[in-house]
Order: structure tokens, then sequence, then C-alpha cells
């Protein structure tokens, strides 16, 4: 099973959708805690719910997968740091865990279909994606093989994180099915 993450931050709408679509996303579940966000206008709900559809993608707002109001302005404002943050942050996961297992249940066919994690942040290094993918594949999903890929936009390169490991895809592999695994 492959799970993907992507923020949205310092792309165009364009780079944005051509990228689920060049990983033939499914689906995407956005864990922000407000889906309503003025941060882009094209990933601003309903709105983005609305552009997926027409690339054929469904679209699932998951806030049980956000941080808290007050833990995200901590951070945001730097009185947490990223440390502090990141175990305040899976200590809620951890309390949420039944929840998160209740909410995949209800996703249908999810198994099977490219499922693609949504924030803001364009690292995801320090972005609590990150942190959602890494407990998913620890806690949730622990019986099964997952893979782990973080599409990102660097000086018009596209990388693909695998693993912790970056790949690279250089122009002649964006349009191929092949440059990453199905």
């Amino acid at each position: 099973m492959n799970l993907y993450t992507i923020g949205f931050s310092k792309k165009t709408a364009e780079e944005f959708f051509e990228s689920l679509k060049k990983y033939a996303i499914a689906l995407v579940v956005d864990i922000r805690l407000n889906n309503k966000s003025q941060l882009s206008g094209f990933a601003k709900y309903p709105d983005l719910k609305y552009f997926l559809s027409l690339f054929g993608i469904r679209y699932y707002h998951a806030p049980i997968l956000a941080p808290t109001q007050q833990l995200l302005k901590s951070f945001r404002s730097g009185i947490t740091s990223w440390v502090d943050y990141k175990n305040a942050f899976l200590e809620i996961l951890n309390s949420r865990k039944d929840q998160i297992r209740q909410f995949y249940l209800k996703l249908d066919g999810f198994e099977k279909e490219k499922i693609c994690f949504l924030c803001s942040e364009n690292e995801y290094k320090r972005c609590h994606r990150s942190l959602v993918v890494d407990f998913l594949q620890r806690e949730v999903f622990k019986e099964k093989e997952i893979r782990i890929f973080h599409i990102l936009k660097n000086r018009k390169r596209e990388m693909v994180c695998v693993e912790g490991e970056f790949k690279l895809l250089h122009p002649q592999q964006r349009t191929r099915d092949h440059a990453l695994p199905e």
C-alpha cells in the first residue's frame, strides 16, 4: 500500500493538480484543521472539492488527523518547538487511535486506491502530515506493507521522498507512469 502526502503552498493550481493527476491519486484526505483557509484560493473548501472532482478525485476532510487549535497556534507563534509539537501531536493521535481506525473503516476500498494526505505546508519535514502518515504506518496499518511518498515542488523539479530518501524525477520521468511504483 502506498500513501502520498502533498502541501499546496508554493505551488500554483496547475502544479498542484497536475501532481495529483500524474500520480493517479484517487482520494485526497484534507488533514487541515481549517479547510476554509484563505492561504490559497484553489485549496479552500468547497472550491478544492469541486476542482478535485474535475480530475475524478474524491475529497474527504479529516480534522481528526489535525492538531488542536491551541497546539497549532503555539507552534506557529514559536512558543512550542518542533520537538515539543511533534511529541504533543503524537499524544493527540494516540488518544484518537480508535476513532482514527473507525475513520479508515468508513473509507470504501481505501486499500485499493492511491490516497494523498493534504496540508498547507510545502515542506513535509516540519508538517503534521509526515507525523500522520508515520503514525498510520505504525499504529493503524501495522500488519500491512506501506510505502510513503511525499510529493514536493522544488526549483521546478519534482521530488518524491520514499522511506526517507529523496528521488528526483527528471523531466522524461514526469510523464511516465512507471516513475513511481504502482
